[in-house]
């Protein structure tokens, strides 16, 4: 059985039993400029601060919601740096995970473009025919 759950996920009573989860992180936006052009007029510099300080607690609480041996999958639909890997740079060091290749989850996707070097994965409307999504999967380990 799955059990999908909608809550702030900064701040829940629940207990670290989840084998996987997925946190569709809020961000800019600035990767899906292509459908929503009108987008880049309705975010500021100023907004990108704030906006990783969140998603650095969302992925922190989900990682510990997160069983030893599971998966957490970060995702956004930005490009930004510090919306992507600098969060998950922040994760690797404060949290008991490690990276996986989050690439083998695209290839079904992949129509002949080069998903990058990983362990993430960064989508391009240029080269993916798709809004600017970024992917990132994280293993919890014990401890």
């Amino acid at each position: 059985p799955v059990d999908v759950l909608r809550v702030d996920g900064r701040h829940t009573d629940l207990e670290p039993t989840f084998d996987r989860v997925l946190v569709d992180a809020p961000c800019t936006g600035l990767g899906a400029l292509r459908r929503r052009p009108e987008a880049r007029w309705r975010r500021q510099p100023a907004d990108v601060p704030t906006l990783t300080k969140l998603q650095r607690e969302l992925l922190g609480a989900a990682i510990a919601l997160t069983r030893p041996g599971g998966v957490v999958l970060y995702a956004t639909c930005s490009p930004h740096l510090a919306e992507t890997v600098g969060v998950v740079a922040d994760a690797l060091r404060r949290h008991p995970v490690s990276a996986l290749d989050t690439r083998p989850l695209f290839e079904p996707l992949d129509r002949g473009a080069d998903l990058g070097d990983g362990p993430h994965v960064q989508l391009w409307p240029h080269r993916h025919g798709t809004d600017a999504m970024f992917a990132a999967a994280l293993r919890r380990e014990a401890g």
